[in-house]
């Protein structure tokens, strides 16, 4: 039996980075508990409502956000916020299939575009790696708004 997986982030801005990862993936927040959303409701103001109503104080609503596959395929991603900056390379990341089946120049315009796109909601890219076949096929290294390394493979 395999067992579910969450990717948690420590972040100084839980909610600014689950909106970057949001945007990066497609991801959508999860209701709160015991809370059905109808298709167009906003699970951030649902969850602002849910706090408020648990007696959270509004200092605290950022400590902790949470995207979920809307497909449910795909890990949730939990974000907390921690005192202290990223140190040192992750020794963990995720590689983020942007070109999926795509090859040759075909694979380097998409990765080039999805990185663009990326760094205009505040990602750094940070090295590129050429195709070397059969081994590879090119990805970018980047960096997302609060340092945590990732690839666009």
């Amino acid at each position: 039996m395999s067992l579910d997986v969450q990717i948690t982030f420590d972040a100084h801005d839980p909610g600014a980075l689950a909106e970057f990862w949001q945007e990066v993936l497609g991801y959508v927040y999860p209701a709160p508990p015991g809370v059905l959303l109808a298709d167009g409701d906003d699970a951030r103001a649902a969850w602002d409502a849910f706090l408020a109503k648990a007696g959270v104080p509004k200092e605290e609503w950022n400590d902790k956000s949470a995207l979920v596959d809307p497909e449910g395929r795909g890990p949730r991603l939990f974000f907390q916020r921690v005192p202290e900056g990223k140190s040192a390379k992750n020794r963990v990341h995720l590689d983020v299939r942007a070109a999926p089946g795509l090859e040759g120049e075909d694979r380097t315009a998409a990765l080039e575009a999805k990185g663009a796109d990326l760094v205009a909601l505040g990602a750094t890219l940070l090295r590129r790696f050429e195709a070397q076949p059969p081994f590879t096929g090119g990805f970018l290294v980047m960096a997302d708004p609060e340092g945590n390394e990732f690839c666009l493979d």
